[in-house]
């Protein structure tokens, strides 16, 4: 078909070529260089934003890789295999690149200012926990996560300096003071919630282990205490007393998060309540690798 424009008649129209109009000059005034720096800050808080996202969602990814590879542990024991151990330490390599480029990012007031896009924070919680229960049957404290999260902003840097240092052959020249690398901090909502989804992580590995080894996990050797009257802990009592820590606490954060947050780890700690029931009560009865149907509704209590 063709592009010309025709009449009533049908006959095409001359295209007559007009020359454009000449752009319109924008009217300058005294306010216009503070607009013009509130343009370029929105600008840069915007392009901020993305890359803390960007790094956020790979930090997550890597976060759940682990979290993987640790729900293949099958007893809690102080050293893990040492295949899942160097793929856990390769993941945590890579998460050490990515929370070096967004350092510089969300150092003072930023790092409260992009709290919602680093949701990833959370989910590194909830792995450095998980992977410390696993060796200890104990919950890392916020005080233990500090050197580790320092120890995440440096490794990287150390590994490249040691890279340069190869590379340089010649006779280096006097030292000079680098300036302290930028660390991550993570804040209470971090810590908090990244518990409460520990909570899940450790009923699926107490459905799991329990399934595959005929009884409830426990710390290799805790039958063997210096006092013979007591009774090893199980991961049954740990959900116990992690689940009534987290009910005595006050609502932090988003109210509605923490309450969504508090009521699935209710449910997570009544599935294992059940697993660790039907293994006491009929543990002769059932079968090597019987699990239970967890996905049943749990009846309300009667009052």
């Amino acid at each position: 078909m063709s592009g010309f424009k025709r009449d009533f008649n049908g006959n095409a129209k001359k295209r007559e070529d007009r020359p454009k109009p000449p752009p319109k000059q924008v009217a300058k005034n005294q306010y216009t260089p503070m607009f013009e720096a509130l343009r370029d800050e929105l600008d840069e808080h915007h392009d901020r934003r993305e890359r803390i996202i960007k790094a956020s969602r790979d930090i997550t990814g890597l976060s759940k890789k682990i979290i993987f590879a640790l729900q293949r542990v099958r007893k809690i024991e102080p050293n893990l295999p040492e295949k899942i151990q160097s793929e856990i330490n390769t993941r945590l390599d890579d998460i050490s690149k990515l929370l070096i480029t967004i350092a510089p990012e969300i150092q003072g007031l930023n790092r409260y200012r992009y709290a919602r896009s680093l949701m990833c924070l959370e989910e590194l919680v909830e792995a450095l926990t998980f992977a410390h229960y696993l060796k200890t049957q104990t919950l890392i404290t916020p005080q233990q996560l500090v050197p580790i999260m320092q120890e995440l902003a440096v490794r990287q840097a150390a590994a490249e300096d040691q890279v340069m240092t190869d590379v340089n052959d010649s006779t280096p020249a006097a030292p000079t003071p680098k300036p302290a690398p930028l660390t991550v901090d993570l804040t209470e909502d971090d810590y908090l919630f990244g518990v409460f989804d520990l909570t899940g992580e450790m009923m699926r590995f107490a459905t799991t282990s329990t399934a595959l080894t005929g009884t409830m996990t426990m710390a290799t050797g805790s039958s063997s205490s210096s006092e013979k009257d007591e009774q090893p802990r199980t991961i049954v009592e740990d959900m116990h007393e992690l689940g009534s820590l987290l009910e005595m606490l006050p609502p932090s954060g988003s109210r509605i998060q923490w309450e969504k947050k508090l009521d699935v780890t209710r449910q997570s700690v009544r599935k294992v309540e059940r697993l660790g029931y039907d293994r006491t009560i009929r543990g002769s009865e059932r079968p090597k690798g019987w699990i239970p149907d967890l996905a049943d509704q749990q009846q309300p209590d009667d009052e």
